[in-house]
């Protein structure tokens, strides 16, 4: 991995300069008079329409990570990886439901973030901190791992392997300023009209692969033999055996509940909704949620690229050199399988896929600090021009620190914490999504059902150690469920404890009759379509 390919460098810097001009000249794109507005800057002024959005959301949800961390799983454990196929089937009809009620009451009140929401429908500045906090808390390490994915391709290419650090840090740090600049100017503009050559190279990437890799292995017949003998072999680390190609009897719970809570905690997180604000009208988000599932098949295949990568000897020697490090197969995999030429289409696909994600995740960090921590709490006057100023500044802080998150941590260590993402955002899911249907839960109950689950998850994932790796923490994303015994994910278990906090609570604050918040929304709010007019800006009272 020390020489690099010409042909595959130079293909791979001729897109990132694409992508990077088309990230610049977005700021003119469907330009407002106004740059200088949250609504602006940070929702891409609310008027994408299905096909925009359909690109937008996939860019936003189908992730480099995806491409890089779902077949790396399935290389090391076989059909346990395959959860990811099934909670991107079930996650869009659950948001077909709720998604188009919480684009409206925002519509109607000017509301950015889901915190703006919980702030305004239940009148708790603590719950909206709370949910606030624990959306820039997920979204980090979420950053982070994008940057991981850009990393093992040019880990791959050879550019980041010289032993000066600065050199070899260069390339990742070179991808992060231009990203920081195109994102700070054209806010989320830049990763909606990037997100078409994502997308694009993908599909192209996707479908050539799954047609001309197994030609080039030896057929599928020996891909799945291969991978079922060595998944049944025992991995000395742990004296178990690797995996299994199909999911055993005791691992059935983990794989239910992780395609479950993933489904669940998809749309909770602050990008997606991002995404979801930025659409034009209500029908658009029904449209972008019967459609997106395109992308679930396009997963599939790719999960597939992990016992392909099983299957060639050269792919096992790399990653073997590479210290063990599963998320190389894929480069690896595209560097001795492609010709040149098409394995620099291949890293550009997860260069750019890691790129796109990586900005809308910022922005939306940075719409929530805005919003629901500096105006709330620091300066309840600014006007919409000192809003979006101090999310651009902290757009750029956000992926400063997901950089300084990669470059000085331990990629075990990154991706491990990677697993408290779910664990933490699914605990708003009961202050975001109950809210938009019902106002029965307490503020009170629902921040102390929030803090329980919280406290509660992160313990039991630091207790978690690494398979083979005895003293270590953040291992896994299952645990042993108490009194039933089973093994489910981690960020169910504590959702359940999240709802019966809640839910027990509110029967006694309501019992004690203690004051609950002000509700500043209406019931036609959740069905308005305010297309026309555009949205207001929410003015806060001082309570």
């Amino acid at each position: 991995m020390s020489d690099v390919n010409a042909v595959s460098f130079t293909i791979l810097l001729v897109l990132f300069i694409l992508v990077t001009l088309i990230g610049f000249a977005a700021a003119r794109w469907r330009r407002a008079d106004s740059m200088q507005h949250l609504d602006e800057w940070g929702l891409g002024g609310r008027s994408f329409g299905t096909f925009v959005s359909w690109f937008l959301l996939g860019g936003d949800l189908y992730t480099a990570y995806t491409f890089i961390a779902v077949p790396a799983l399935i290389y090391g454990v076989g059909a346990a990886g395959f959860f990811a196929v099934p909670y991107t089937i079930m996650v869009f009809p659950i948001v077909f439901v709720f998604a188009p009620r919480l684009w409206s009451v925002c519509r109607q009140h000017g509301y950015v973030t889901p915190a703006d929401f919980v702030r305004g429908r239940y009148g708790s500045r603590g719950l909206a901190l709370a949910v606030a906090a624990t959306g820039i808390l997920a979204t980090m390490p979420y950053i982070a791992l994008q940057l991981v994915g850009i990393e093992s391709v040019l880990t791959v290419l050879g550019l980041g392997s010289s032993s000066n650090s600065f050199l070899k840090d260069l390339p990742l740090l070179i991808a992060f300023v231009v990203l920081a600049a195109y994102t700070f100017l054209s806010g989320l503009r830049a990763p909606a009209l990037t997100a078409f050559v994502k997308d694009i190279l993908i599909y192209v990437t996707v479908i050539v692969a799954i047609v001309y890799i197994p030609a080039r292995v030896g057929g599928w017949t020996h891909i799945f033999n291969h991978a079922a003998t060595h998944l049944a072999s025992v991995n000395p680390k742990t004296g178990k055996p690797f995996g299994a190609l199909i999911t055993p009897p005791a691992g059935e719970w983990a794989y239910a509940t992780l395609a479950l809570g993933s489904a669940l905690a998809l749309f909770m997180y602050p990008h997606a909704i991002t995404g979801v604000l930025a659409t034009a009208r209500r029908n658009v988000i029904r449209r972008n949620m019967a459609i997106l599932p395109a992308y679930s098949l396009v997963l599939g295949l790719i999960a597939l690229l992990g016992y392909m990568a099983l299957a060639s000897p050269a792919v096992n020697a790399g990653v073997k050199a590479g210290g063990g490090n599963a998320q190389l197969a894929v480069p690896l995999l595209f560097e001795h399988i492609f010709p040149s030429w098409f394995a620099g289409i291949g890293y550009a696909a997860i260069v750019i896929g890691a790129l796109v994600p990586a900005a809308i995740m910022s922005i939306a960090a940075a719409n929530l600090f805005t919003r629901n921590i500096y105006r709330e709490f620091f300066h309840r006057g600014a006007s919409p021009a000192q809003e979006t100023r101090v999310a651009q500044v902290v757009s750029l802080v956000v992926k400063a620190g997901a950089l300084v998150f990669v470059l000085a941590l331990s990629k075990s260590f990154a991706i491990n914490l990677q697993l408290l993402g779910g664990v933490w955002i699914l605990q708003t899911f009961p202050s975001i999504v109950a809210g938009l249907y019902t106002r029965w839960f307490h503020r009170w109950a629902l921040l102390a059902g929030w803090a329980a689950a919280m406290i509660w998850g992160t313990i039991v994932a630091y207790r978690q150690p690494v398979p083979g790796v005895p003293g270590s923490h953040f291992g896994t994303s299952t645990a042993v469920v108490p009194v039933l015994g089973h093994t489910a994910y981690i960020a169910v278990t504590a959702f359940v404890l999240n709802l019966v906090v809640a839910l027990v609570l509110t029967v006694v604050f309501r019992a004690l009759r203690l004051r609950d918040g002000a509700d500043e929304t209406e019931p036609a709010d959740y069905s308005a379509d305010p297309v026309d007019a555009p949205a207001p800006v929410p003015v806060r009272s001082a309570s």
